[in-house]
């Protein structure tokens, strides 16, 4: 377990790959894009200490993220493949019509214990 400062500690990374999708024509980039992690799922599962994936889709604001957690000691190793197959992923939903906004972001993730 890895403390940031008293009472703040974690042993899970997530990287999440976020972006926004239109509802035009029936919402075909959300359809797209949920091809697209069909795709991507088998180079996702060889991600080396993979705790879990998790999609993320608000009909509201229109996003869609996909956040992959990972153990804390195997983030590194993970991150100096460019976090694979991120890239692919990511250039793939920058060709759907109608996804806007890719962006990445890497945090902690913890379950808060009530």
């Amino acid at each position: 377990m890895t403390t940031i400062c008293e009472g703040v500690t974690f042993d899970t990374i997530a990287r999440e790959w976020r972006m926004k999708w239109s509802e035009d024509n029936d919402k075909a980039s959300l359809v797209a894009l949920q091809k697209l992690i069909d795709e991507v799922k088998p180079a996702l599962k060889e991600i080396k200490g993979l705790q879990g994936v998790q999609r993320m889709v608000c009909g509201e604001c229109k996003d869609l993220r996909l956040i992959v957690r990972v153990e804390a000691g195997a983030f590194k190793e993970w991150a100096e493949t460019s976090f694979g197959p991120e890239e692919t992923f990511l250039s793939k939903a920058k060709e759907i019509e109608g996804v806007s906004q890719i962006e990445t972001q890497t945090y902690t993730l913890m379950p808060v214990e009530l």
